[in-house]
């Protein structure tokens, strides 16, 4: 079986902060930043496989300290664990203040992606080997948060059975 360390996954993407980037309080819009996390955990997916990969869950995306537009915005990503056909993405996302030099982690996430053969059905992946402490605390932790995505994509199966698909004025 292929296998790949997590520095071959490894992207990283630093930005400016601009007005049309903010929202209301002057920080970075939500949407924008799950959106730039997506795109460039995709990457990472796709360096690890070398086949096409879709996004199989966004896990989890904790904002931890606002972003403002006198800071930079840096997206750190790579794959941290790997099952038969998926394969989870760690993103990092820090904020340097422009002036100071400060920096911060603002953002974690977490993203499930599905490697695709070429009639688009799940293939194999490579298995992951991680060599930092960083990477191997991730993959140590991975087997336990993937039982946790399983758990979590069975009971939102169970819940979309009680969802209807009639349009609002159908009640």
């Amino acid at each position: 079986m292929e296998e790949r360390t997590c520095k071959e996954s490894r992207v990283i993407r630093t930005g400016r902060i601009f007005p049309n980037d903010v929202n209301n309080h002057n920080t970075l819009f939500g949407g924008k930043l799950m959106s730039d996390v997506d795109m460039i955990a995709s990457i990472s997916a796709q360096r690890h496989t070398r086949k096409e990969c879709v996004t199989a869950s966004t896990d989890s995306v904790d904002f931890l300290s606002p972003i403002t537009p006198k800071e930079a915005v840096c997206f750190e990503s790579f794959v941290t664990w790997t099952g038969n056909t998926s394969l989870e993405v760690f993103v990092k996302i820090i904020a340097e203040n422009l002036i100071t030099g400060d920096r911060k982690i603002a953002a974690t996430a977490f993203l499930t992606f599905v490697s695709l053969d070429d009639d688009g059905k799940p293939t194999k992946v490579p298995r992951v080997i991680p060599e930092t402490e960083e990477e191997i605390k991730l993959f140590e932790s991975g087997k336990e948060r993937a039982e946790a995505r399983k758990t979590h994509r069975k009971n939102s199966k169970e819940l979309a059975a009680y969802f209807t698909t009639k349009k609002p004025w159908e009640f």
